[in-house]
């Protein structure tokens, strides 16, 4: 018995953007390592690059994860 199961449907109304395809699937269609999801909505996963890309910006200019001054090559 396998620990577990491929899920090879997905349940109506999940959503994914598939990062190998470029493309918005219902339900995973491809493997998890190659998407983002689920989403509530077919416009929610459309956007799912966009999302990426505002939540990367925001962690790179967050000062709680900065707070040290960047070493320089000579210091270590």
């Amino acid at each position: 018995m396998a620990l577990f199961k491929k899920r090879t449907v997905g349940k109506p109304g999940e959503w994914y953007y598939c990062l190998e395809h470029k493309k918005v699937e219902e339900g995973p269609e491809c493997p998890a390592k190659d998407r983002f999801g689920p989403y509530a909505s077919r416009e929610e996963a459309q956007r799912a690059m966009d999302t990426a890309r505002e939540r990367n910006l925001d962690w790179e200019t967050d000062p709680r994860w900065h707070d040290a001054a960047p070493r320089s090559a000579d210091e270590d």
